[in-house]
């Protein structure tokens, strides 16, 4: 008989691991803090789940977005404006009309004196009124083109890479139209000085 100093001793069982104690009706996880659950809550709040709210949010989306462009065009803000008035480019264009008298400023007045003398009962005062008009729409004409290659130059001048396809257009649309009317809203008077670079 062997000494019990020398038996082979068995390897020690491992020890049962606590059993998870999941009382009946329990949810099987853990509780989350109350800073989780109001992340949680929040982040529900804000995503739409039904159409009806995903609905109600793009409406939200687009009236905020259009409230943002109808600022901009009264102060100018480059940030939200339409792709069409954006870009230092344009701005310049914009500023560039707006410093200048346009002949176009007279049409209003010079349509209420043609009407005036065309309702006074001479046919000689309505020829007048007639005349009038008419040589208001030559010099409007004759100041567009003006118009169109000063800005040219101007533009090669102060953006020698920019592209100027489509900026004739946008200066003479911009220029028919009287001061008040124009949007974006002018942002500098008759006469003033431009700054040099707008970029």
């Amino acid at each position: 008989m062997r000494p019990a100093l020398f038996r082979r001793s068995k390897p020690a069982a491992p020890a049962p691991e606590p059993a998870t104690v999941v009382r009946p009706g329990g949810k099987g996880r853990p509780t989350p803090s109350r800073k989780e659950a109001e992340a949680a809550a929040r982040a529900r709040a804000k995503t739409p789940r039904t159409r009806k709210e995903q609905a109600a949010a793009q409406r939200a989306a687009r009236a905020e977005n259009s409230q943002k462009i109808r600022a901009a065009m009264k102060t100018g803000d480059d940030r939200y404006l339409p792709t069409r008035d954006k870009g230092p480019e344009r701005r310049f264009i914009r500023d560039y009309v707006d410093a200048r008298f346009s002949l176009v400023e007279l049409m209003i007045p010079m349509m209420i004196v043609t009407l005036v003398l065309g309702y006074s009962g001479s046919i000689y005062l309505a020829n007048v009124g007639n005349m009038i008009l008419l040589g208001t729409l030559v010099l409007v004409v004759i100041d567009v083109i003006f118009l169109r290659l000063r800005l040219r130059r101007e533009l090669a001048r102060r953006f020698p890479d920019a592209p100027l396809k489509g900026t004739t257009y946008y200066a003479v649309m911009r220029s028919l139209q009287m001061k008040f009317m124009r949007l974006p809203r002018a942002q500098v008077r008759i006469g003033q000085e431009l700054p040099e670079h707008y970029r």
